[in-house]
């Protein structure tokens, strides 16, 4: 009975990671090639197409649901008469005001007052340290336009001439805008208005944007603030089901909402009404979000309109009227993050060890959720938490894992000392359950009953050798989520051959590590199945000497399970990242130890070398 609910056990547990595997891994990478040649065969079909000329900013006037009279946000057009060009070609082509910070680098454009070029100088796109940097922000007349636009719109019906994306500002005084540094921009529109913005800007990723309008009219003006962000063209998205890319905000008491790129297609646009609230864009390591004050009543907005054939994708904010009295100046703030997700920059909310950041120095609402925790934050925020902690002392996060999993050993040790000592008593009793099967050879119910008296007699839980197979499932997946999504795990270096943990293991048995020049993965049908690379060998063979510790099964179906296992999963985690590999090789290691460690102590043989030299023994007579 033992040996068949292990067995069964066995299967369900490998049906369940293959499955997984499946759903997580290999059905993300075949929908993102085929995305990749739907784009490819849609570029051979079509040119690109010269960007739409725009309205001005403030001349949508169509009432949002349930605010009678209230003008919309601004939808982002490009600026008149650009057309598709080089990214440097177009920055070159309007005035512009440098940025210089120790993370960004870039300049705003004083046509619009656009924030729409940024790079992020601390990352790359690849290990090597000469490629280009990230580039977060591209202006609109580019192949792929993403910004961040602040202004003002008038009221339903009002013909207030405000500045629109073909304003030209003109700049205070003369500079780059950095830390220290702020800008100043001015507009005056010839009609009694004078717009001022002061850009600033900190040493990580915040902008803070102050808006003031003084009119020097004879009659009050009433305008809307507001705030967007927009994107043109569908990105290519990692296409996981446990990571979000997409329109993501923190809308008041409409919570976290959510909307890929595809979803948002479908429903064209959505609106909320909401006070303490964010809302942007995010891609897996990197995000942009508005940050308007929390105690301002927004109106916001997630948008997907398609323009000369290109999806554009808009998050934008509109706030309560702001009625400027004659001779008088009214202010607004908001502010916005460009840039990287950095736990440490953005905040984790958790009652032990979280990170301030932004979350928590703007009081925002749950600005941490803007990196991707899952379902099951109340694991993966203290995985990261541990192995952000580790890191911070040896400087290495493949060194933070190892540790790390020596700490969830020691937590877990209680229960796994029981259940490996149960499994230590069960190999002692192995004789006497023989026995009652020669007793009684032709009554079932009479062996398990005796047996059931053997075991309550000595103590031992026959399920008890599954807990640390069950114990290891949810540390592996917190710690894989946690691998894929944090960026401080990005281009992360071990030892040797590693220079990314987030990657998989770059070498290849199938290339003999490098000596064949070819890449086996390009192959149809099993490609992917032969990426297998020296980190997931070890796990295999660890794995192989995990279950090399107990005898073999008697049960030939069991025995053909547990002998072709470690051989299954080393082709299965072969495409996981290295740091997930490495973690699982150190897990068995440390298992062999403990449970070897533990026999001894109940009087158990180690079989561990003997069963091995059983396997090389049976093949050489073979």
């Amino acid at each position: 009975m033992t040996d068949n609910r292990n067995t069964i056990l066995a299967v369900v547990l490998s049906g369940l990671v293959l499955i997984a595997w499946q759903y997580f891994y290999n059905m993300p990478q075949m929908e993102r090639q085929r995305a990749q040649q739907a784009q490819a065969e849609l570029a051979k079909k079509s040119a690109p197409q010269p960007e739409a000329s725009n309205t001005p900013a403030g001349s949508s006037s169509a009432p949002q649901p349930g605010s009678s009279g209230a003008p919309s946000a601004p939808s982002a057009n490009a600026p008149s008469g650009t057309g598709v060009m080089p990214r440097e070609t177009a920055i070159e082509a309007t005035p512009r005001v440098k940025i210089d910070t120790p993370r960004l680098a870039g300049s705003i454009s004083l046509k619009g007052a656009r924030i729409d070029d940024l790079a992020l100088v601390q990352y790359r796109e690849t290990v090597d340290p000469k490629s280009p940097a990230i580039v977060l922000f591209s202006p609109s007349s580019t192949a792929h336009p993403y910004y961040a636009e602040f202004g003002w719109v008038g009221g339903a019906g009002s013909n207030v001439r405000v500045p629109n994306q073909n304003t030209v500002w003109q700049q205070q005084g003369s500079g780059t805008l950095t830390p220290s540094t702020p800008v100043t921009l001015t507009y005056d529109n010839g009609e009694g208005l004078t717009f001022h913005r002061t850009i600033s800007v900190d040493e990580h990723y915040l902008f803070t944007i102050k808006d003031e309008v003084t009119n020097g009219g004879t009659a009050p003006v009433t305008l809307y603030p507001f705030g967007l962000i927009s994107r043109h063209g569908t990105p290519q998205v990692s296409g996981y089901y446990i990571l979000h890319e997409g329109l993501i905000g923190y809308l008041g008491d409409h919570g976290l909402q959510e909307y890929s790129y595809k979803k948002i297609d479908d429903e064209k646009a959505l609106n909320f009404k909401a006070t303490d609230a964010w809302l942007g864009i995010t891609d897996k390591y990197w995000a942009a979000a508005l940050l308007p004050e929390t105690n301002a009543q927004l109106q916001a907005r997630y948008s997907s309109n398609l323009v000369d054939n290109v999806r554009r994708y808009q998050t934008d904010y509109l706030e309560d009227a702001q009625t400027v009295a004659a001779g008088a100046t009214t202010a607004v703030s908001s502010r916005l993050f460009a840039g990287a997700k950095e736990a440490g920059v953005v905040g984790i909310n958790f009652p032990i060890g979280g990170l301030g950041g932004y979350n928590q120095a703007l009081g925002l609402n749950h600005f941490d959720l803007l990196i991707d925790w899952g379902w099951f934050y109340f694991l993966t925020k203290p995985m990261f938490l541990a192995l952000d902690f580790f890191y911070r002392f040896f400087g290495n996060f493949g060194i933070s894992i190892l540790l790390v999993t020596v700490l969830v050993k020691l937590i877990f040790f209680p229960l796994a000392n029981k259940s490996y000592a149960s499994m230590a008593k069960m190999k002692s009793i192995q004789p006497q359950l023989a026995a009652l099967k020669e007793r009684y050879p032709d009554d079932r119910m009479k062996q398990q009953q005796e047996m059931m008296e053997i075991y309550k007699k000595e103590k031992i839980n026959p399920v008890a050798g599954c807990l640390p197979v069950l114990l290891q499932i949810p540390v592996f997946f917190s710690l894989y989520k946690v691998l894929f999504v944090t960026i401080e795990m990005r281009h992360a270096p071990f030892y040797g051959w590693i220079h990314d943990l987030s990657a998989p293991d770059p070498t290849n048995l199938f290339t003999l590590f490098g000596l064949l020049h070819y890449d086996p993965t390009q192959l149809p049908m099993f490609g992917h199945y032969l990426a297998l690379g020296i980190w997931p060998i070890i796990m295999g063979i660890t794995m192989w000497f995990q279950m090399k510790l107990n005898p073999t099964p008697p049960d030939p179906t069991q025995a053909i399970i547990f002998n072709w296992m470690p051989l299954i999963f080393t082709f299965m985690l072969a495409g996981f990242p290295a740091g997930l590999v490495i973690y699982w090789a150190w897990n068995n290691t440390l298992s062999v130890l403990q449970q070897s460690v533990i026999m001894r102590r109940n009087g158990v043989k180690v079989e561990l070398f003997d069963n091995i030299r059983g396997v090389f023994f049976k093949k050489r007579a073979a």
